[in-house]
């Protein structure tokens, strides 16, 4: 996924906020980073980031770019921001989600006689694709409505003009956007993590489809949300940052309340230390080591300055590189050692088996207990950029050899008190080689977050499409994206 940020100031340049800020969306993406400074004129400035940080590659830039409105991303995948001269003037936007169906609406736009010039890896960039369409409305309010209605997905947008920054957030809510509000500006995030050291304060949670602007005059609000909230339950259990605030749901606390939910079921084990898979298995470990009095340690320990996050790079062979260097072992807590190994989730399982158990039993642990905080991964997710394709699933591998072919239906493996559900878990112990593995239950997942069950979006472990008010599993979801990440 990627992370978006925009500040307006009374007075004064944005240069600095805008940095930092922008900055503290770096756990999201991993390929460009970009910024788009409005004062006498526009100023924009894109980086590739996947070798080196955006502080990095900004920091001297930025302070060039003069203008008191900025917005700012850190992307998964394609160069932003887009700046496009357009009929209500120009504008700058950034975007942040999954657009499921943009071959069919750059052809539609294509057949409208509007052209394109951006490309990210091979394709036509989505973010232009989307600022193209906001220029078929009557004016901005109208194209930002018209280009939700027409994106199958997800898609929430910052767009910076002469006006102001207007902040939109998706249709269905499943990305977030929050406003903050300090005395001499206003600012827009993905990640409240943005806000603590920039001195900001938390305004107000936009709601699905609610459209606001934020000037020097402060909020203003242009449309407001239905109400009808799916959030990513993904952003508590992994990918957002542990300050970061979500529905006004911090995210640690969750982590810490899933760690507890799993020891509550492990009355049969008895282990010497529990562990956490850095950075984003510690919280799920802290909280069960709370929960089953047993001590928390750290058995491997993560080589932080220069390695990222292994899971979202594009590339398999960069998944595995980072997820083999960054974590280091220590023979001495684990040698001898019974181990419970806490982590976000099993992907694809590759990484977990050949760069962390591996260097649990080469260290000598005695027994590896395997607990993710979140159940099997059924289908990639439709409305932005994680799990890829349901080959890659380890769950799906499971069913796959179990069955002796692929399912339409998988309903009967994602009952954890199936005897299908049990014998796909022993199939993926096996396969990941430790001593006992025991996931998340649906149920236990959204009691750790405390929001009703109907405003989070479950699709990946359920295959439930919020959007569609129906299951949605026999569709699939094959994202436009797919071959980028080939």
């Amino acid at each position: 996924m990627s992370g978006i940020f925009g500040v307006v100031t009374k007075q004064g340049d944005c240069a600095e906020t805008l940095l930092y800020g922008t900055d503290y969306h770096s756990h999201l993406g991993t390929e460009y980073g970009g910024v788009a400074v409005l004062g006498a004129q526009f100023t924009r400035q894109i980086h590739n980031i996947s070798q080196s940080q955006f502080k990095s590659k900004f920091f001297e830039d930025i302070f060039r770019m003069k203008g008191n409105k900025g917005i700012g991303v850190i992307s998964a995948f394609e160069e932003q921001p887009i700046y496009l001269m357009s009929k209500f003037g120009p504008f700058c936007i950034v975007t942040n989600g999954l657009i499921e169906n943009a071959d069919e609406l750059s052809q539609d736009l294509l057949a409208r006689g509007l052209s394109f010039s951006e490309v990210s890896a091979g394709a036509l960039n989505p973010t232009e694709i989307v600022a193209k369409l906001i220029t078929l409305g009557e004016d901005l309010l109208d194209g930002l409505n018209k280009a939700s209605e027409m994106i199958k997905g997800s898609c929430s947008i910052l767009l910076l003009n002469k006006d102001g920054i207007y902040a939109a957030r998706d249709k269905f809510g499943y990305t977030p956007l929050v406003i903050g509000k300090r005395k001499d500006a206003w600012a827009v995030t993905t990640e409240t993590t943005a806000f603590s050291n920039c001195d900001f304060e938390i305004e107000k949670f936009l709601g699905p489809g609610e459209i606001v602007l934020i000037n020097e005059q402060g909020l203003v609000s242009k449309q407001k949300g239905d109400g009808a909230c799916q959030i990513c339950t993904f952003l508590w259990i992994y990918t957002g940052f542990p300050a970061s605030e979500y529905e006004n749901v911090n995210a640690e606390v969750v982590r810490e309340k899933c760690g507890r939910l799993l020891a509550s079921r492990d009355k049969d084990i008895d282990v010497d230390i529990v562990s956490g898979v850095p950075d984003s298995g510690l919280a799920h470990a802290i909280g069960y080591a709370m929960e089953s009095k047993k001590p928390f340690r750290r058995p491997l320990v993560k080589y932080t300055p220069g390695y990222g996050r292994s899971y979202t790079p594009p590339s398999q062979g960069m998944r595995d590189l980072i997820a083999k260097m960054k974590l280091v072992a220590i023979r001495d807590i684990i040698n001898g050692n019974k181990i419970v190994v806490c982590e976000d989730s099993i992907v694809r399982g590759t990484q977990l088996k050949n760069f962390t158990i591996k260097k649990l039993w080469d260290n000598g642990a005695k027994e590896v207990h395997v607990r993710p905080a979140c159940p099997p991964l059924m289908f990639p997710c439709r409305f932005n950029l994680s799990t890829r394709s349901i080959q890659e699933l380890v769950a799906r591998k499971a069913i796959k050899s179990l069955e002796g072919h692929d399912l339409e239906d998988v309903s009967a493996y994602t009952d954890p008190k199936s005897k299908k559900y049990k014998k796909m878990i022993e199939w993926i112990a096996r396969d990941l080689e430790v001593t006992t593995l025991r996931y998340q239950t649906v149920d236990d997942m959204v009691k750790a977050i405390g929001l009703p069950k109907e405003r989070l979006c479950l699709y990946c472990w359920t295959g439930e499409c919020p959007a569609c008010g129906t299951p949605c599993h026999k569709k699939e979801a094959k994202t436009v994206q797919k071959k980028k990440h080939s």
